[in-house]
């Protein structure tokens, strides 16, 4: 028998989750009435920043779900000590599925090629979208799509929470095997429907344009602002009572290394993105790069170069900066921030010819994650911080409870 059995620590999260659930429930609020009344007034601009914010958190989401389903796949420590973190953020995805219902309504506002054809101007726009609506980009493919997406991950949520639930227990089936079998085809259906997704609902918006390395972009994006957002909140539970316990040099430092693989990683398709239309020449698919060189959007661009990949690349080079949470933390705030301002250069050029910052690209998005944070430590505070009859438990309750 695991001294995880013998000694039964206290396992639960700390009071401070309820409390910031509660104080991000109210600037949740606070927002979303500003939302709100901004929408009122300006509804094509309201439904911009709108897709902003979802993406932007749809991306922990579904994120957390995918390095939950890579830990299950490989194991280790790193991943037992954030699971119940990313199983939280996992199952926000029902929220989710709710928040994307508005989109539906500014669908014509966001969407060329939900618009009346006659409507179109531009003949060649006009020429091609009559093609395309005939056999992809229709509203009724679009919803039904949506569907299938929310369906199959909120399916994987159920399962992969649903036996976790039972590892609390004493007693209980060992279900590492379920886990892997749902994990593996899992980690597939993610990359499959994120991809498509991805297509549906920010390639589209310039329905001239396409690249076949987006869906992993966006991808690679998600589970680093999965891991990210980890950090920040193992950061948070450090202080308290059982994470001061679990969390682990040697962990934070498996965070780090993860954080320094994925920006490399989306570095790596962004730069092979750019390459492969340089060297193309189409014009059908530089016009999606001119747009966003120019009328200071260029200046974005470089930005994100330099701060999302360049200089956090150099520190994350460091070995004591990587296992030194108080320090790596900090880096996690900015490459969340970084994701957004990334999201942000990939939809508001769509919309804008000159660099063009509005208020719903604010307010929205913090209305929404207020609300998010508030269902999230919900959830967080409804589990045990860790499955203490998981057999890989014993790996990190044992030294601290021998």
């Amino acid at each position: 028998m695991s001294t995880a059995h013998v000694h039964n620590p206290d396992l639960t999260a700390p009071t401070v989750v309820k409390t910031i659930g509660q104080r991000s429930l109210v600037v949740g609020v606070i927002f979303s009435v500003i939302a709100v009344v901004g929408a009122s007034a300006q509804p094509t601009v309201f439904f911009r920043g709108y897709l902003l914010g979802f993406m932007a958190w749809m991306g922990v989401a579904l994120g957390s779900m995918a390095v939950l389903m890579l830990r299950h796949m490989t194991g280790g420590g790193w991943g037992m000590v954030i699971r119940r973190i990313m199983g939280a953020a996992m199952r926000t995805l029902p929220f989710m599925a709710l928040l994307f219902v508005p989109i539906l309504f500014g669908l014509p506002r966001l969407y060329v090629w939900a618009r009346p054809l006659e409507s179109i101007t531009d003949k060649h726009l006009r020429e091609h979208l009559q093609e395309i609506t005939k056999s992809y980009l229709t509203v009724n493919g679009f919803i039904l799509r949506a569907i299938v997406y929310f369906a199959i991950w909120n399916a994987l949520s159920f399962l992969l929470t649903k036996w976790s639930r039972e590892q609390d227990r004493p007693g209980g089936r060992d279900n590492s095997a379920r886990f892997k079998a749902v994990s593996g085809p899992g980690l597939i259906l993610y990359g499959l429907t994120i991809s498509f997704a991805a297509i549906d609902w920010v390639m589209s918006l310039d329905p001239s344009w396409i690249s076949t390395i987006y869906g992993l972009l966006v991808l690679a994006g998600q589970v680093l602002s999965a891991i990210c957002f980890a950090v920040v909140v193992e950061r948070i539970l450090v202080r308290y009572r059982p994470m001061s316990e679990m969390l682990k040099p040697d962990y934070v430092h498996d965070h780090g290394k993860l954080m320094l693989t994925f920006v490399m990683v989306w570095a790596y398709f962004e730069f092979s993105q750019w390459l492969i239309i340089w060297a193309g020449n189409l014009p059908e698919e530089i016009t999606w790069y001119m747009r966003r060189l120019n009328g200071g959007w260029g200046y974005i661009g470089l930005f994100l170069v330099v701060f999302h990949f360049a200089v956090p690349f150099v520190l994350l080079l460091s070995r004591p900066f990587k296992r030194d949470v108080t320090r790596l933390v900090w880096l996690a705030i900015w490459l969340i921030v970084m994701r957004y301002l990334d999201i942000f250069w990939n939809i508001e050029p769509n919309f804008s010819n000159t660099l063009t910052v509005t208020w719903a690209d604010v307010v929205v998005p913090i209305a929404m994650g207020g609300l998010w944070l508030a269902y999230f430590f919900r959830n967080l505070g409804s589990m045990p911080l860790l499955p203490a009859y998981d057999l890989d438990a014993k790996e990190i309750l044992e030294p601290a409870h021998e």
